[in-house]
């Protein structure tokens, strides 16, 4: 069976849900907190609910951090590849939920950003597998190296899996136009896309973003409620409706798309067919609090049963 291998960050979510976020020197109560493992473990327990097998490939460190990180993986089913790094704990991101909520996060760095290109060769990549890169890895110098050095390297018909991440514009240019040649699903939502493009619409950034991949390629640019445009070689770009709900937490939304969007793909399902359960996970996800909050395969089978 194919088998998604993330080489994400998985580090701690401290989440704070707030009101509305302080103005500067200001202070404010929060009206609840959480703390859990997030970051790339988002779409690994999402590609896992929806049935697909998951290797982590990413470091973690060891401490405090690093233990809630090693506790959420065993709990999350995904095969760990590497064996952590000795002195050095896992960073943390704060994270505000806000009223309308908009998430808003402040990161810092612990042992996720010291990956090498040795531990990276110590990962079985097989020819029907997808790989999925995270832009939160390419913002680390250890990890942008060994990335792009790495994915010549895999076989042909591994597939790609890029998420851009909302540090998109803070990337360098250069690690981000390597990782676009080798990337076959390029998995973005209208923001990121419109900073990598300048286009006017998630739809224009869409097509002006397909010739940047692979062959063959397949760009998929979510737009919140509204749902995602989808891109490919032999088609304009095509909007596959979304279902609004009524969201309180969109913190992971977008890594419980990539993931459910992957299991599909592998599954044998066409994009716009993928897509669609994509866009039920995602709506089903921003009706929990929290950020690993993706539906079992049956939850988003439950959801779509009685919709168009």
């Amino acid at each position: 069976m194919p088998e998604l291998i993330s080489t994400g960050n998985v580090i701690v979510d401290i989440v704070l849900t707030v009101d509305h976020l302080p103005e500067p020197g200001g202070d404010i109560i929060a009206t609840s907190s959480t703390i859990t493992a997030g970051g790339g473990l988002n779409t690994l327990v999402a590609a896992r609910r929806a049935g697909l097998r998951t290797v982590f490939a990413g470091q973690y460190g060891t401490g405090p951090m690093g233990d809630v990180v090693r506790a959420a993986l065993a709990a999350s089913g995904a095969r760990v590849i590497q064996s952590g790094v000795d002195d050095a704990d896992s960073g943390y991101c704060v994270a505000f939920v806000d009223a309308s909520t908009e998430r808003t996060f402040i990161t810092t760095v612990g042992a996720e950003g010291h990956l090498t290109r040795e531990d990276l060769d110590r990962v079985p990549v097989a020819d029907d597998d997808l790989v999925h890169i995270s832009g939160y890895s390419l913002a680390h110098p250890s990890n942008a190296a060994a990335l792009t050095a790495w994915l010549p390297t895999l076989p042909t018909t591994t597939a790609v899996l890029f998420d851009p991440s909302p540090l998109i514009g803070d990337l360098d240019p250069a690690t981000v136009d390597k990782t676009l040649r080798r990337t076959d699903i390029l998995s973005t939502n209208a923001r990121e896309a419109t900073i990598m493009t300048g286009s006017p619409t998630p739809a224009h950034a869409a097509a002006t973003l397909l010739p940047t991949l692979r062959p063959d390629g397949l760009v998929v640019v979510r737009d919140g409620a509204a749902g995602c445009w989808l891109a490919g070689p032999s088609t304009d770009p095509v909007l596959v409706p979304g279902y609004p709900v009524n969201a309180i937490d969109t913190n992971g939304a977008g890594d419980a798309h990539a993931g459910v969007l992957a299991a599909g793909l592998l599954s044998g399902l066409t994009p716009p067919q993928a897509a669609r359960r994509a866009n039920a996970a995602a709506a089903i996800a921003v009706t929990k609090p929290g950020p690993a909050t993706a539906p079992t395969a049956a939850e988003v089978d439950d959801f779509l049963r009685d919709r168009p």
